[in-house]
């Protein structure tokens, strides 16, 4: 499951990515826009800086940038920073000991298979795909994602 950390992340890129990107965005502008306590965002906020995903600026004039163009942030780098492993199964973890059952464990293809399809589907989503407007498909409303799964 994703954590409110990295789903509150993932919106404050998104909406980074919405903005001039030649200045800083004011923790207020942001916080407001999302509906985010700022003492929680500042949380969110410092993993990302931490990583150079963000640049962070005090004072007058001061916030928080994109340090690359939207289009080279995967959901899936992002949801990684804030969750660390997006891994199904600890046993799949790239920092887990080998697992004692794996040459018998039948239901370890399952999970290769589960965890790669989820780490396509994140990583192969990138921040600006989600600038694209929303369109109504009868009662269920989704957002235009091209070449997905």
């Amino acid at each position: 499951m994703i954590s409110t950390k990295g789903r509150y992340a993932l919106r404050v890129m998104i909406d980074l990515a919405e903005q001039d990107s030649e200045k800083f965005i004011p923790l207020d502008e942001i916080a407001t826009r999302q509906g985010i306590s700022k003492k929680y965002l500042e949380i969110v906020l410092k993993s990302l800086v931490q990583q150079n995903f963000l640049k962070g600026s005090r004072g007058k004039g001061g916030g928080y940038k994109l340090t690359r163009k939207p289009e080279d942030y995967t959901v899936g780098e992002i949801l990684e920073v804030t969750e660390g492993t997006l891994a199904i199964v600890s046993c799949l973890q790239a920092d887990s000991a080998p697992c004692e059952r794996k040459n018998f464990c039948k239901t370890l293809p399952m999970w290769e298979k589960f965890n790669q399809l989820t780490r396509d589907f994140f990583f192969r989503n990138h921040v600006e795909r989600f600038d694209k407007p929303v369109v109504n498909f009868g009662r269920e409303k989704r957002r235009l994602i091209e070449k997905t799964c």
